[in-house]
């Protein structure tokens, strides 16, 4: 996937996210262990989103490429970030994941939340 078409991936799931009432945190969060598209807050949960987009469903879509290798990555940089916001590592928090398969803006977003869980 290109830079830009990330970059409209992010920027996509953050609008369609913040008017469903979450508020934005931090985007783009990396550490050396990984990085978070993006930090958000729904109501008193921390969510850490990972947004992915393809063309099309081969291989399995835009959800399914967010294996056990990446969630590793993901909660190893939710660590990272809790480390360093304290006031944050009081809340409960959750791992969703936003998909965007087809052509930019073709499609309506899919929300997966509580996408997969890193306890432990």
């Amino acid at each position: 996937m290109s830079r830009a078409r990330g970059t409209d991936a992010e920027a996509a799931a953050l609008r369609y996210l913040e008017r469903r009432g979450l508020r934005l945190l931090a985007r783009n969060y990396h550490c050396r262990l990984g990085e978070i598209d993006l930090v958000m807050q729904d109501d008193s949960t921390l969510v850490f989103v990972e947004v992915r987009a393809r063309a099309d469903a081969r291989h399995g879509g835009a959800a399914a490429s967010v294996g056990p290798h990446k969630q590793r990555r993901l909660a190893l940089a939710a660590r990272h970030y809790l480390m360093t916001h304290p006031r944050a590592a009081a809340l409960p928090a959750r791992f969703d994941v936003v998909a965007i398969s087809g052509p930019a803006g073709e499609n309506e977003p899919e929300w997966i939340r509580a996408a997969f869980d890193c306890a432990g």
